[in-house]
C-alpha cells in the first residue's frame, strides 16, 4: 500500500469487525464477518451499519458485484498500517514519543510482568542484530 492513506482512530466495535476482516486475508462477506464476531450477537443490521461506516472512512472497499446478490468487503487499510498509526498516537498522547516512559509506566503499574519484559528485551537484542 504505497501512498498514504488517512487513518483515524475507530472505536473498538468498528475495529473489531476490521480485525475480522484482516484475520481473514481476503474479501469477506457481512455472513463471514458474522461467523467471526457471533459471540458479540450483533444484528446483522448493526453489522452491516459497521461495514458502512468503514467503508465511509476509507477502510474497507465494497464490491457489490464479485459475488451476486452479497457485498464483499476488502480492506484498503492494512492491519500494519492501523498498528503503526495507533502505537503512534498512543506514543504521542501518553508518553511523549518515549518508548521507555511507556514500558516504565506499564511495569509500574502492574500491566506487565517480568517474563514479559525479558521477552521485549529478547525482542530488542534480535532486533539490534537484524540493523
Amino acid at each position: 500500500m504505497a501512498d498514504k492513506k488517512e487513518i483515524i482512530h475507530l472505536p473498538n466495535s468498528e475495529l473489531e469487525i476490521m480485525m475480522a476482516i484482516w484475520e481473514a486475508k481476503g474479501p469477506v462477506s457481512r455472513i463471514d464477518i458474522d461467523e467471526k464476531i457471533k459471540e458479540k450477537n450483533w444484528a446483522p443490521t448493526t453489522v452491516l451499519k459497521f461495514l458502512s461506516r468503514l467503508t465511509e472512512k476509507g477502510f474497507l472497499h465494497c464490491d457489490s458485484a464479485a459475488s451476486g446478490k452479497k457485498n464483499l468487503y476488502t480492506p484498503l487499510i492494512s492491519e500494519e498500517e492501523y498498528l503503526e498509526f495507533e502505537s503512534g498516537s498512543v506514543l504521542g498522547k501518553f508518553c511523549g514519543r518515549s518508548v521507555k516512559a511507556l514500558v516504565a509506566n506499564l511495569y509500574e503499574n502492574n500491566t506487565i510482568d517480568d517474563s514479559e519484559l525479558d521477552e521485549l528485551q529478547k525482542f530488542i537484542e534480535n532486533a539490534k542484530k537484524k540493523r
